[in-house]
């Protein structure tokens, strides 16, 4: 059906004097300063501003012709709606999105959703909430990194936001909310070679604070981090009954749901066998927990920064209500696997035991510890520099005297 103008009507187009103009229903009609009148819209279609000029009256443009433009851009719109799946006929933003895709990643029992779930709330949701998923670009994306890099955030983690991004777009599509996945763009590579690992004083002090904290399993939860290069989750969710004292060996679930035998020291073994001894069910839960679903300890975060705060690994964060000071822990429960590998590479093993050890897929990824090693190269070629300047100098000595 037509529509009916009010204002815009062919006898008040005529009567427009130059520089002026008549707006009604996304149509500007305006008289130009050489008499012809210009024809151009501006409309909102799906939550997109549509702002296009359709041409002049010397051009044989109506006010007709707007009407039909506005409407072919209307009906291209219902169309693309109605090709998504039936179940989902309106379009869908990217904030729906992201609550569909970590509501799925639930219940399918996703990883690492703390931190995807993080990534969606504090960047992807604040830039790209109102947008169409059908609507999203290559350079969307490329606009999106250049939004984290302004707020200072570091290319490691950029790298890691737009993993989740990747991995919701590939979920999406096969959910059929999607056609394709969201375009990707070329991520700069971060030198992940590992850093930061604990000294072996700080390593005693969080043991010797973690023996004193409320937490009853906090200490034994430290030992095994420093000792093996188990992760959080992998600690926690450990068995008695995968445990072998004989071989040595902690069989647990690792990243990806594989499983896989831990290599641990005497000392562990010996640890993990008076735990068990003293355990209620001695084929159960290291880290039991009755009030979890899963029936073990989910997260020891909380415990593990007390510790790390009371051993000295801390900054200041201010003061509290009574004018103490108050802090904040400088490491994360994962330093301790970051440690241990370290160690490990430091001993001199080849590569293939440092991942028999790390229990990492690729050797790529182990290569990122081999900075221990060149540490080590390094400071033997200034141990044998020094010796060889040492010698030369007493030739110089020698020769001179004589």
């Amino acid at each position: 059906m037509a529509q009916k103008f009010l204002k815009l009507t062919r006898p008040a187009i005529r009567a427009l004097k130059g520089g002026e103009k008549i707006t009604e229903g996304g149509i500007t009609a305006e008289r130009a300063s050489d008499g012809d009148v210009r024809y151009s819209i501006n409309v909102m279609v799906d939550g997109e501003r549509i702002h296009r000029t359709v041409g002049t009256e010397g051009d044989g443009t109506t006010r007709t012709q707007a009407e039909e433009l506005i409407e072919g851009i209307r009906t291209k719109a219902r169309e693309g709606r109605l090709d998504l799946p039936s179940r989902h006929k309106v379009e869908l933003r990217f904030a729906k999105a992201a609550d569909l895709w970590l509501k799925e990643e639930k219940r399918v029992g996703g990883k690492d959703l703390t931190n995807k779930s993080q990534h969606i709330r504090d960047h992807l949701k604040p830039y790209l909430g109102t947008m169409r998923v059908d609507r999203i670009t290559k350079f969307t994306a490329e606009k999106l990194r250049k939004h984290l890099r302004d707020k200072d955030i570091t290319e490691g983690t950029v790298n890691l936001i737009f993993a989740t991004y990747r991995r919701m777009g590939r979920r999406l599509q096969e959910w059929r909310y999607l056609k394709q996945p969201f375009p990707m763009i070329k991520l700069d590579r971060v030198d992940n070679r590992r850093t930061f690992v604990l000294t072996r004083a700080e390593e005693q002090a969080l043991l010797e604070a973690a023996a004193t904290d409320c937490s009853s399993y906090v200490w034994l939860f430290i030992k095994l981090g420093l000792g093996t290069s188990m992760r959080h989750s992998e600690i926690l969710s450990a068995r008695f009954e995968n445990f072998d004292p004989v071989r040595r060996r902690l069989v647990v679930k690792v990243k990806g749901g594989k499983w896989r035998a831990q290599p641990l020291s005497r000392d562990l073994a010996e640890t993990l066998e008076r735990d068990r001894a003293m355990a209620d069910d001695q084929n159960g839960w290291v880290f039991p927990s009755p009030a979890s679903s899963s029936g073990h300890i989910e997260s020891m975060k909380k415990a593990f920064s007390r510790c790390a705060i009371a051993a000295g690994l801390r900054v200041k964060t201010g003061t509290d209500a009574k004018g103490e000071p108050t802090y904040k822990p400088t490491v994360s429960p994962h330093v301790m696997r970051h440690t241990a590998v370290t160690r490990m590479a430091r001993t001199g093993a080849d590569i293939r035991t440092v991942q028999e050890f790390s229990g990492h897929q690729s050797l790529e990824m182990v290569m990122r510890y081999t900075h221990a090693q060149d540490e080590a190269v390094d400071d033997a070629i200034e141990k044998m520099e020094r010796i060889g300047t040492a010698s030369e100098q007493d030739k110089i000595v020698k020769l001179r005297k004589s």
